[in-house]
């Protein structure tokens, strides 16, 4: 009994170490059948060889890779049948052999189960299982055995990399486990016998082996410490590190050429309209969420247009609606990039399986779900349409991106090709539009750059438009309504959105071809429009279907221009012009700026004949100054106003502003608030901190500047850290579990002495416009 129980404590020890690497891969999959495989693997591994621990050695190695064999392809049919992955066994196992390491590397997370992201990590633990079990089982070398499934959870920590939470529970589990298999196997029950029985039986060694033994001891221990001198800084260091992420070695999917500017495909399918691109079949269900509905709800758009025509999937108010005959706005590509003379997607697709990364809707959101099933015809390219935003596919494998909502057919489209999309369709709050403002910052950039070389005239017509159009969507509205008044859809208008074509389709003669252009001029001049007026912009490439049932023709296809708004996200506007409708000449409504010229000469003032008027009577002149004095109070009461009200107002929105951000939000946002409070402080002292400068670099630059005011002079320890605040922002971003209102407290307190410290440092007539100074309210 004591001679087997000793290997079913090993074998129960080895499928732990390897169960808990298994844990740790799993934290980026989503659902636990990956962890219910290898788990599978690492029991079938060690207990085959436990099995045979008898049998002769060279045995065990074939016998293990027919178990494998068996095990890898029940194990890759369960994943296939989860994934929902057309095909037969053999084609699914060799597409999971050839492209199994770069899909796996490539994956969307959380990674689905799928038989390309199972096939090597099974591999891998049933190899691992193997080795060790054979080392501790059948050698007995239990501190030998360990290195498979340390390696493999060492793999596991490494593929997982930045983007979980700190693996810290089943690496105390690891070491528990693997502590506690060193100390069962080393029980004996039964006592030595032989020459060296007597010897070990009174606890009495020879001096030889005393000697051997102590030195074998001080020098392990010796060992021991020098490794803790020389490695335990470095390890100590990489405790609050961020892991490398090992996708940033291996290129994702990308697009074709074809794929990567489609804006300049609406021309050629506006010119052959019957062509069948794609076969739809869709059903929408009704709202899920408690947006009031009836006369007081306006009426929008799917994308989130108010007062215009529903566009997108599920239009209309009726909250129970649920039929397929409803009009539907399928998103084949979102064009973010424009460089003056192509609009491209530049999108960064990640192999995702059945299962695609929620969305967070906006704020009052009204959501719709989608279910489509198409039928590709002869669409071709990589691009796969589907309803905003797609949450779930099955039928082919995707790559998806994210930023954008799109998904690709790596292997590219083929005619027959039916894959089945579960969607999202999500119509923001109307009445927040109105007040929404625009996002801004470096992460925006990409949405709000102007190429150079932008025509003269196109900045005349933003400035215009946006001139009476102070807030965001005002100026949204102002520019499409300005292009759906004054141009004229046709079919056959050349293809191009460069800026000399935009030029020539906004300003050209309309006897010549001007002010007439598809649906790809439309939206790209709202785009190019929109971003010289301040608002973040993209171009969208699609199909509308009237009715989300039969097919889509080329002439079905249509771009349109989004709008990007705090708290609302993304909303699509119809530039496109009315059919009852005729444009109205672009010259009623915009006059370009004249011409800079020299100013004419100042007309020589005419001299007093005897035909001028008669002088004032001395009553009138005498009563003027009475006149002028009643009007004193008032004018002093105006200056007193202008020149009180602003900086009271700014001090109020400074005061405001301040509390906002060190006391509203969670704590890690207050953190961050009291470092923006901190980097102000520095601006207002004219040392602006650098962009791409961090914390802890922008806190070494201020003590350097100013020793006394940061506390970086530690003969005098005088005024506060902000080391002490950046090492409480770094924490919060990296780390936002760690972050708590105490934390959130004490960065406020140190944001409050360090500015204070930073306005004492200045003249006094400079504190006074310290506090007045209306840059903090603006600045980003």
């Amino acid at each position: 009994m004591v001679k087997l129980w000793r290997p079913l404590t090993a074998a129960l020890v080895l499928v732990t170490l390897l169960g808990l690497a298994a844990t740790v891969l799993s934290r980026v999959y989503s659902g636990p059948l990956l962890t219910r495989l290898l788990l599978g693997a690492a029991i079938a591994s060690v207990g085959i060889s436990l099995a045979t621990r008898r049998l002769p050695s060279w045995l065990i190695a074939p016998l293990s890779v027919l178990g494998l064999t068996a095990y890898t392809a029940f194990a890759l049919q369960v994943a296939a049948r989860h994934a929902e992955l057309p095909g037969g066994l053999a084609e699914v196992t060799l597409d999971a052999a050839r492209n199994g390491v770069p899909r796996l590397l490539t994956a969307m997370i959380p990674v689905q189960a799928a038989p390309d992201t199972v096939l090597v990590p099974l591999v891998a633990t049933w190899l691992a299982g193997l080795a060790c079990a054979e080392v501790t089982l059948r050698t007995g070398r239990v501190l030998l055995g360990y290195l498979p499934p340390v390696l493999l959870y060492g793999g596991a920590l490494y593929v997982v990399g930045p983007n979980a939470d700190p693996a810290l529970w089943p690496t105390t589990a690891f070491i528990a486990a693997a502590a506690l298999g060193l100390v069962l196997p080393g029980r004996r029950g039964a006592t030595p016998s032989g020459p060296a029985a007597g010897t070990l039986g009174t606890g009495k060694l020879p001096t030889a082996v005393r000697l051997r033994l102590a030195a074998g001891t001080a020098a392990g221990l010796v060992a021991v410490v020098a490794a803790g001198v020389l490695v335990g800084p470095y390890v100590a260091g990489q405790v609050a590190g961020r892991p490398v992420d090992p996708r940033r070695y291996v290129q994702p999917p990308q697009v074709e050429s074809l794929d990567e500017s489609p804006l300049i495909r609406i021309s050629g399918w506006a010119l052959h309209p019957d062509q069948v691109l794609l076969e739809l079949r869709s059903e929408t269900t009704g709202r899920t969420d408690n947006t009031p509905t009836g006369p007081e709800a306006p009426a929008t758009d799917t994308d989130g247009t108010a007062d215009r025509p529903a566009a997108d999937a599920g239009a209309g108010n009726d909250p129970a609606a649920d039929t397929a005959a409803a009009p539907v706005r399928l998103r084949l590509a979102v064009l973010s990039d424009y460089d003056g003379v192509t609009w491209q997607v530049g999108g960064t697709y990640r192999n995702a399986g059945r299962v695609l990364p929620p969305a967070e809707p906006a704020p009052g959101a009204i959501l719709r779900t989608v279910r489509q099933e198409i039928t590709i015809a002869g669409l071709n390219g990589r691009l796969l349409p589907a309803v905003a935003t797609p949450q779930q596919v099955s039928g082919s494998r995707v790559a998806y991106d994210a930023q954008t909502g799109t998904l690709i057919r790596p292997e590219g489209l083929t005619p027959g090709l039916r894959y089945e999309v579960l969607s999202t369709a999500e119509r923001p709050d109307p009445g927040l539009l109105g007040v929404a403002d625009v996002p801004a910052g470096a992460e925006h950039t990409r949405v709000l750059q102007v190429a150079d070389g932008t025509p003269q005239r196109l900045r005349e017509l933003a400035e215009q438009l946006a001139a009476d159009n102070g807030a965001p969507y005002a100026r949204a509205v102002a520019i499409e309504d300005f292009l759906a008044e004054h141009y004229r859809e046709v079919a056959d208008a050349p293809s191009g959105h460069a800026y000399p074509n935009l030029e020539f389709f906004l300003f050209g003669g309309r006897d010549m071809g001007g002010q007439r252009g598809t649906s790809e001029q439309f939206a790209a001049a709202f785009a190019v429009l929109g971003r010289l007026a301040g608002l973040p912009t993209r171009v969208v490439v699609g199909f509308d279907s009237s009715t989300g049932d039969g097919p889509v023709r080329a002439g079905d296809a249509h771009a349109w221009p989004e709008v990007l708004f705090d708290e609302v996200g993304w909303v699509a506007f119809d530039p496109m012009p009315r059919d009852d409708r005729q444009p109205r000449p672009v010259e009623e409504d915009f006059r370009p700026k004249p011409e800079k010229s020299s100013p004419p000469p100042e007309e020589a003032q005419p001299s007093i004949s005897p035909s001028s008027p008669a002088p004032e009577a001395p009553e009138a002149v005498a009563a003027a100054p009475e006149r002028a004095t009643a009007f004193w109070p008032v004018i002093v009461a105006l200056v007193v106003l202008l020149l009180g009200v602003p900086p009271a107002v700014v001090l109020f929105l400074r005061s405001r502003l301040r509390r906002r951000r060190l006391t509203v939000g969670s704590a890690p946002q207050r953190i961050a608030g009291a470092w923006r409070e901190a980097t102000d402080a520095l601006r207002l002292a004219g040392h602006p901190a650098p962009d791409h400068h961090s914390a802890t670099e922008i806190a070494e630059a201020a003590a350097a500047l100013w020793p006394t005011a940061t506390g970086a002079d530690s003969g005098s320890g005088s005024g506060p850290s902000l080391h002490e605040l950046a090492e409480l922002v770094n924490q919060a971003a990296f780390a936002p579990g760690t972050a708590h209102d105490a934390r959130a407290q004490r960065a406020a307190q140190l944001a409050h002495e360090f500015t204070s410290a930073m306005r004492a440092a200045r003249p006094r007539w400079r504190r006074l416009l310290w506090s007045l100074h209306p840059g903090p309210l603006y600045w980003r």
